[in-house]
């Protein structure tokens, strides 16, 4: 093997090329017309279009990728993790081409794609599994039965496919025909099919998964376990390793039943075992046939580099390690970084990343940088931040730090209700499951920013930044010209400076190397500092010293300090004024497309009733009625794209 292919994108496609040239290989990426400039792109030793922006016409295409395969002259494609990473078609395409699949047999991947044909192998195998239905009848009479049958409240899922698409919780049987439907609609969105499979909900269940790997000489071991428990959405917030509180003879019993289902479909590379515990008893729910997002922790406590792995038995070797060999020292925790607005319902953002600063001390995994922007057509992971200790106290003081030092402008991101989940006493304390958002959800609402050092520090920035630019105006054949020069002081009157933010104004005092300003509150600040050209401040605020960041948008400021941060609206020199939006209409939240309409023009509908479905990164989003009224315009039907902000209807009160 000596060029390898990486058929996907960002934090993966990076790491994945990174470990591949440590190893003495030539790589090449693919990219889409929408990641032309992204960092994978840049890294690769060469790249090829593969087609639109949107997954279907470029990640996608198995077609195209191996077009660029046979032309670069590649030995190997490695994929990642999703897109076509699970696709045993693909696969199979690889290995008529020539071209080694760094992954598993496609019969492996066949045997685990379906959640459905999975619980069944598994039930033959021996392996419990938590009580439901995963039949091939998807009619809906017999999927109602089957969930009157196993009680409620069940959780539907979709059968093709993971990360939390097509999954409902239903609490009731009146509710059981929606959550189908929609289930069904994102399953075949995501995974272009629509079947499902149903389970009984355990009210406080842990999410415990498996490491395991193999090789083409009959070799299995397992890499010890990852909690994965804490989640959003059935998407993964914080994942570590090894899992807090859990018994020896409970490791060793799963590790038995995941290296049992890995030899039941004849395993060969990367996999991951997903078990879901309650109480002393584990059940089987899927097995993933590829490297997992949250590998890292994995790697952490091990030592080992698991992408070095796959590729060595892609290569036909033996595993690095015999199972004896393979030691867990420590403790590891990641958190997912995403471009969400966690004061919006976690609405997915987009926009262009401004600043970006990483924290040292801690592994960074991401595939962006800065003046990169986020795109609607991909998931907006930005980062995962992996902090490693000698145990999990430490790795969560180490990881708790690492968020406060994180710094992102440009969109709105998940850093401090991250930061509030690690700081969490019950986290510290281990007391995790998949309920762990939910019931402690007022305790992780970011806490107000400390307003009177937030706006002193943004005062301070913003008087700096003029004395700069001041400086900077100054014409250097005439040094001395008072045009070119703007002090604070001012001909029979106090010297001060009004400062706009937001709807406020602070009136800044000048001082002897700084300035006392009068707060709107009636309170007053000393402040005094220096703020450089890359927006590091060094501040004094009355007896307190603290470093902080300033970074100025188009319109706005953001300053990180003490671990927190607060953005100020900043005044647009040239507007004369605005309104207020028309009463009635109702927004998009974010750029998408529309699914499904509940309504139709003139239709009174009342308050809380749902309206209309966006979809968007493979998420659905239903918006109701904040009351009742008729509709009165209805612009967009389904199918259609909608931007951010885009007028979706007029409701008019119903009298």
């Amino acid at each position: 093997m000596k060029t390898l292919l990486v058929a996907n994108r960002g934090e993966i496609a990076l790491r994945v090329m990174r470990t591949a040239k440590r190893l003495g290989l030539s790589t090449v990426a693919v990219y889409s017309e929408a990641d032309a400039h992204s960092a994978h792109v840049a890294f690769a030793d060469q790249a090829f279009c593969i087609g639109g922006a949107a997954a279907r016409d470029s990640y996608l295409r198995a077609d195209v990728i191996l077009e660029a395969a046979k032309q670069a002259g590649v030995d190997a494609i490695h994929p990642g993790y999703g897109f076509l990473s699970e696709n045993a078609d693909f696969a199979e395409s690889c290995a008529a081409a020539g071209i080694a699949f760094v992954g598993p047999p496609a019969s492996a991947i066949r045997a685990m794609g379906s959640k459905s044909a999975a619980k069944a192998l598994m039930e033959k195998a021996g392996v419990p599994l938590v009580p439901g239905y995963h039949g091939d009848d998807q009619s809906f009479e017999t999927l109602a039965a089957a969930a009157d049958r196993i009680g409620y409240p069940l959780l539907i899922k979709a059968s093709a496919g993971g990360g939390g698409k097509g999954m409902k919780i239903v609490n009731a049987k009146a509710e059981f025909a929606d959550a189908l439907s929609s289930a069904q609609r994102e399953a075949q969105n995501a995974f272009k099919d629509p079947k499902v499979l149903l389970e009984k909900y355990l009210t406080r269940p842990r999410h415990i998964e498996m490491q395991v790997f193999a090789d083409r000489h009959g070799n299995f071991v397992h890499l010890f376990e990852r909690d994965c428990s804490i989640q959003r959405r059935y998407q993964k917030v914080v994942e570590e390793a090894p899992a807090p509180h859990f018994p020896e003879t409970r490791r060793a019993a799963m590790a038995e039943a995941a290296l049992g289902a890995a030899r039941a479909v004849a395993y060969v590379g990367a996999g991951t075992v997903e078990f879901i515990s309650e109480g002393e008893q584990f059940y089987f729910m899927e097995m993933n046939t590829r490297l997992q997002v949250e590998h890292p922790v994995t790697e952490s406590i091990t030592g080992q580099d698991l992408v070095e792995w796959q590729i060595r038995v892609a290569r036909g070797e033996k595993l690095p390690l015999a199972q004896d060999q393979i030691k867990a020292t420590g403790h590891a925790v990641e958190v997912r970084l995403y471009a969400e607005d966690p004061e919006r319902d976690f609405l997915p953002q987009i926009g262009k990343l401004t600043h970006l600063h990483w924290p040292e001390g801690v592994r960074i995994d991401s595939g962006v940088r800065q003046g990169d922007s986020v795109s609607m057509h991909y998931d907006p992971m930005l980062a995962k931040v992996i902090a490693y200790g000698a145990d999990r106290a430490e790795a969560i003081g180490r990881l708790h730090r690492a968020l406060g030092e994180t710094e992102v402008t440009g969109v709105a991101t998940n850093r401090r209700f991250l930061r509030s989940i690690v700081g969490h006493p019950a986290f510290a304390a281990g007391e995790v499951d998949t309920g762990f958002i939910p019931r402690h959800a007022a305790d992780l609402k970011a806490p107000v920013p400390d307003r009177t050092l937030m706006t002193a520090l943004a005062v301070l920035a913003v008087l700096r930044k003029a004395e700069r630019d001041a400086e900077q105006a100054i014409d250097p054949t005439d040094p001395w010209s008072p045009w070119g020069r703007s002090p604070g002081w001012r001909l029979n009157r106090d010297a001060y400076v009004d400062v706009a933010l937001d709807e406020i104004t602070v009136r800044a005092h000048y001082r002897t190397g700084g300035f006392v300003l009068d707060l709107p509150d009636g309170g007053s600040v000393t402040v005094s500092g220096v703020c450089g050209g890359d927006g590091a401040i060094a501040a004094r605020l009355d007896q307190r010293s603290l470093s902080a960041r300033a970074v100025f948008g188009e319109r706005t400021l953001t300053i990180f300090a003490l671990g927190d941060e607060a953005v100020f609206a900043l005044p647009d020199p040239l507007a004369v004024g605005g309104g207020e939006a028309a009463a009635g209409k109702l927004v998009s939240p974010m750029p998408g497309q529309v699914t499904k309409l509940f309504v139709s023009a003139g239709q009174i509908v009342e308050k809380g009733a749902p309206l209309i479905v966006i979809e968007a990164m493979k998420m659905e989003h239903t918006i109701t009625a904040p009351k009742k009224g008729t509709v009165a315009k209805l612009p967009f039907a389904v199918g259609d794209l909608v931007p951010e902000a885009a007028e979706l209807l007029v409701l008019e009160d119903a009298e």
